[in-house]
């Protein structure tokens, strides 16, 4: 499993980077999203194999309007941030691996995610029931603004002006 190797290990805000993804990282992103508890807490569908590397090639990656990074701790590939338009809202969205929640890795990650992604008004709609990432956003002074359903599901919307 990606990122199993820093179990245990302390980390100094100086370990979280961003960079590029790189097609080599899709594999970590593709095993973070199959997680068990990450898809019971998100409630996202993971797609098959394929379906998701099409999916990050094409509309990720191939998307000029998409502005995407890898996260690495230590040198080892943490998950993604990503910021894509849906209309004329523009939608922020993160993904760690398990190994990495709860250590103050995705308040780094955003936070230096944000002083690249400049486009405000920036909208977040995490399934409510992620409490950990809706209050990570909040610290992050992303405001609720109200609910959106997806399926069957309850969102947050939250917004950063």
């Amino acid at each position: 499993m990606p990122g199993a190797r820093l179990t245990g290990m302390s980390i100094d805000d100086d370990d979280v980077r961003l960079r590029p993804v790189v097609d080599d990282d899709l594999e970590a992103f593709l095993a973070y999203e199959h997680d068990e508890e990450a898809v019971r807490r998100s409630r996202f569908t993971p797609r098959p194999r394929e379906a998701f590397m099409t999916h990050w090639r094409q509309r990720v990656l191939g998307d000029d309007t998409v502005l995407v990074r890898t996260v690495t701790v230590a040198g080892d590939v943490a998950g993604s941030v990503v910021a894509w338009w849906d209309g004329d809202r523009r939608f922020i969205g993160y993904w760690l691996g398990r190994v990495y929640w709860g250590r103050g890795i995705g308040s780094r990650a955003l936070t230096l995610f944000l002083e690249c992604e400049k486009n405000r008004p920036l909208y977040a709609d995490p399934f409510s029931g992620n409490t950990g990432s809706v209050r990570l956003l909040e610290k992050l002074g992303f405001l609720r603004t109200g609910t959106v359903r997806h399926g069957e599901d309850e969102h947050v919307l939250l917004v950063l002006s």
